[in-house]
């Protein structure tokens, strides 16, 4: 098993969402984190006031998914969360030991 995250530009999640449901992926944790990259962060202009936003706003997506998987499910990301411009995410995988659903008991690739 491998965890999948995801970090995208927020108006791009229901497009990632779509596409991981089409693949077939049953679950993900979505959570609102701020951040930056080589982007370096933002200038906003505020009632005529200049000023820069060091931290950028970004969800991310995290699915944990069978071995087999991880290549289709990266892909599927990269293409819904794809614009073209600078600031269109990151995608990293990490592997996972076990897991455990809490109702059942079920262990490991069942617990998905």
């Amino acid at each position: 098993m491998k965890l999948v995250m995801a970090v995208i530009k927020p108006p791009k999640l229901d497009d990632v969402r779509a596409a991981l449901t089409d693949l077939g992926v049953t679950g993900m944790t979505v959570t609102a984190v701020k951040g930056y990259g080589r982007q370096k962060g933002q200038t906003e202009i505020y009632r005529g006031a200049e000023y820069d936003i060091n931290f950028i706003p970004k969800i991310k997506v995290e699915a944990v998914v069978a071995d087999d998987r991880v290549d289709a499910v990266m892909s599927a990301i990269a293409s819904a969360a794809n614009t073209g411009k600078i600031g269109d995410g990151k995608i990293f995988v990490t592997p996972i030991e076990q897991s455990l659903r809490i109702r059942t008991g079920e262990t490991g690739a069942e617990a998905l």
